[in-house]
């Protein structure tokens, strides 16, 4: 078994570093990056050229650029036969990897032996001018070619070159020195930051009423009717009509996740039972999404009848025989007020309605600096030795973002800062930290996955407004074999608010959208749709250029956490224990004060009593203004830090091997029979114990059942007596006098006391439940 760490590695880490807002002091620029420590670049910007000498025997020339600093190369594409080529391409160097004083641009002719040099220019590092966002770009020059002795030749060169940050307009597009031993434009694509939106995704909501008029193939029988409706990889049915013949009912609801733009119509089938096995078509209708009504309340929208065919045309397919078989009755519409939920419930991000029309003005703004990375594991082996090409993603409401990839370093520096508009203080933002492993061709393969290093979760709700939190949040990963530390990722986050009475009245509001409470959805149908709308997500992400990866985007998401876990039972068992600890805590403090521990303690509680006892109206007040005093209380303590993944919580320290094999296996399992075995034999006796607590659950329910239930005559009878006799001394006895008369009896000296079981107890235990009816 791998060897625990210590706990404290696992801790969060309050850092100061030196973010990049304010004024101009030193080499330091003014940016509107002020979330993030500022990286100095040096840019060049290669626009075109203009009468280039002729290099190739055919009388013409296939130019390119070459950007040369140090030790980095940095090329443009090439155009054939083109003595004025405008390529328009950035180039960044790092100011950190700064190895020469001299920058080279060098114009070069393509050749198929060698090429060509055709002309060069100079650029002395110190003489290069400093531009600041937001001022405009540099202007670009014209620049006179020279040969390798310094004389001018034929040809001039468009450039701009200066020194920025990566607050820049040019630094997301242009061509990084850190990239430089990325090969091919693919490779190039997958290195670049970017931002993606996640496709707008509703529920589809398809209501079956009836058909008419049916056409089985068997006359001799009445026909076993249901309705399969499919959309894309999405199949669901209908039960079987209980009305059998050629005109069946159902009025029956079919959820669907569809999302914009809508590609693929809704087949709706309906379908004879004539075997087991064997189902017959009576009719098939397709119905194109883009002309569904959108409906974005409870009103019920206006239903209609569509002709069935036995054969529905497919685009691209041939044209077969349409036959009229008959007619179904539905309502279909697209659900806007409800928000598809792609995320777990647990740590939404986004809780908006699917319809523009229905959303709030937002309350505040998220700013995140993602600033670096330090101590990262090596991910794969790269030339005999352990490599990482770090990159993050980050995840708010509909917009995703994806760093930079920086290149084999186990301490990467990204200092990216990126917004989003906030509609809701209670949701969260996740980032995760992944290797790209697309940077050589690994997409032809077909096989590479990105690894993911870690994720950290911020609610937030738990971070004070205007305020900078800048830490240390450990990337904590479950393996087979362990909780394993990949490394520490350098955040700075600010939640800025618009409108403070805006955010408090949220808090007011339903956290979802009032459509899930006026007409809910069960709770087997919400996982299915939130497993559906993760696919599409995932879908529709991994088919943008560069693609966010079907395996990161389900690892954001949290799409396996469902899925049974014997640790994770556990460390759910124990938060409930947890949350119970406190009542647990005042009933043993209560006892302390009935068996007279503490003397002066209980007589303080008497007379505490006795005020309440004949000031009733000072109950309310009382128990609200020890609430108010403890919260001041504990105001001097509060979390000054956001919450992280915690270990000892999850129980992920603590994890037997065999648990966590089985938290890893697939669905279903791959293990071999004799460990399956033993591991059924493990859940039954879980369940048998489970199963016990709720039978002795059932059992005082049922208790309470028989007490006038007459199931047991002599206990109903004595109870129905006591009642009446109950009754009869309430109505003449003063309440308080009753009160300090049970009062004084609950908190009556250990002397007076007996360690039997009082006799209601005893009652209450003899009374039958229905166990005896058990098999």
């Amino acid at each position: 078994m791998m060897q625990r760490p210590p706990q404290e590695d696992f801790a969060l880490k309050e850092t100061y570093p030196h973010l990049g807002g304010g004024k101009v002091s030193g080499d330091k620029l003014t940016s509107t990056y002020d979330l993030v420590e500022q990286m100095q670049y040096l840019y060049v910007r290669v626009v075109k050229a203009k009468d280039l000498p002729d290099k190739d025997v055919t009388g013409s020339c296939d130019p390119y650029v070459e950007v040369k600093l140090g030790n980095y190369l940095g090329k443009t594409r090439f155009f054939a036969k083109n003595k004025n080529p405008e390529w328009n391409q950035v180039f960044a160097f790092s100011k950190e990897r700064l190895q020469a004083s001299v920058l080279e641009v060098t114009v070069m002719d393509k050749d198929v032996v060698k090429d060509d040099f055709i002309g060069k220019v100079f650029f002395d590092i110190n003489e290069i001018p400093k531009r600041v966002p937001p001022d405009s770009p540099l202007a670009p020059q014209w620049y006179r070619l020279e040969d390798r002795q310094g004389r001018k030749v034929n040809g001039e060169l468009m450039l701009a070159v200066w020194m920025g940050t990566q607050a820049d307009e040019a630094f997301p597009e242009a061509w990084h020195s850190d990239a430089a031993v990325v090969s091919g434009a693919d490779g190039l694509a997958n290195f670049r930051s970017k931002v993606y939106l996640s496709p707008k995704i509703w529920y589809l909501r398809v209501n079956v009423i009836e058909a008419q008029d049916l056409q089985p193939g068997d006359k001799g029988r009445y026909p076993e009717v249901y309705v399969k409706a499919t959309l894309g990889n999405q199949t669901l049915r209908t039960r079987i009509s209980p009305v059998r013949g050629i005109n069946p009912m159902w009025n029956e609801d079919l959820m669907f996740v569809a999302a914009e733009p809508f590609e693929e119509p809704l087949i709706l089938s309906v379908e004879d039972r004539v075997a087991p096995n064997k189902d017959e078509v009576l009719g098939k209708c397709a119905i194109p999404l883009q002309y569904v009504d959108r409906r974005l309340d409870h009103k019920p929208v206006n239903s209609r009848w569509v002709n069935l065919e036995k054969h529905v045309i497919v685009e691209g397919e041939k044209k077969k025989e349409i036959k009229f078989a008959s007619r179904i009755h539905m309502r279909i519409c697209l659900e806007g007020g409800y928000h598809v939920l792609d995320e777990s419930t647990h740590y939404s991000s986004d809780l908006r309605p699917t319809a523009k029309q229905l959303w709030k003005s937002s309350i505040g703004v998220l700013e995140l600096g993602i600033l670096n990375a330090h101590g990262l594991m090596p991910m794969k082996a790269k030339d005999g030795r352990g490599t990482t090409d770090a990159y993050c993603v980050a995840k708010y409401g509909q917009k995703w973002i994806r760093t930079r990839t920086i290149i084999d370093s186990f301490a990467p520096k990204w200092n990216e800062q990126y917004t989003w508009e906030v509609f809701d203080p209670c949701t969260v933002i996740t980032i995760g930290v992944f290797d790209n492993c697309h940077l050589h061709g690994g997409d032809k393969a077909g096989e590479a996955k990105d690894n993911k290093i870690g994720k950290v979760r911020i609610r937030l709700s738990t971070l004070e407004t205007d305020r900078v939190y800048t830490h240390s949040y450990p990337l904590l990963v479950l393996h087979p074999n362990g909780v394993k530390k990949m490394g520490e990722i350098h955040l700075a986050v600010r939640f800025t608010c618009s409108s403070l009475l805006n955010m408090m009245h949220m808090y007011s509001h339903p956290l979802l959208p009032k459509m899930h409470y006026l007409h809910p959805l069960t709770v087997s149908q919400l996982d299915s749709l939130r497993h559906q709308a993760t696919q599409i997500v995932s879908i529709r992400l991994r088919r943008a250029e560069p693609p966010l990866r079907k395996e990161v985007v389900e690892y954001m998401l949290d799409v396996g956490s469902h899925m049974w876990s014997m640790r994770r039972s556990k460390a759910n068992f124990f938060r409930i224990m947890n949350v119970l600890g406190g009542l647990i805590a005042v009933g043993k403090w209560f006892d302390q004060i009935c068996n007279w521990k503490n003397p002066i303690t209980t007589v303080l509680i008497h007379i505490l009593f006795i005020i309440l006892v004949l000031y009733p109206e000072l109950i309310l007040p009382t128990i609200f203004l020890y609430l108010f005093l403890i919260g001041v209380w504990y105001y001097r303590w509060r979390p000054r830090h956001p919450p992280h993944m915690d270990t000892r919580l999850s129980h992920a320290d603590s994890a037997h091997p065999d648990e966590l094999d089985e938290e890893f296996d697939t669905f279903p399992t791959s293990r071999p029979t004799d460990i399956v075995r033993m591991r059924y034999d493990r859940l039954r006796s879980i369940a048998g114990r489970i199963q016990t607590v709720v039978g002795d659950l059932a059992t005082q329910g049922e208790r309470l059942q028989s007490l006038l239930s007459w199931r047991d005559p002599r206990a109903t009878a004595l109870f129905v007596i006591f009642c009446l006799v109950a009754a009869i001394v309430l109505y003449v006895t003063p309440f308080q006098v009753l009160a300090l008369l049970a009062g004084f009896y609950i908190l009556r000296h250990p002397r007076f006391r007996h360690k039997l079981p009082s006799v209601p107890l005893n009652f209450f235990r003899r009374l039958p439940a229905r166990t005896d009816s058990m098999l």
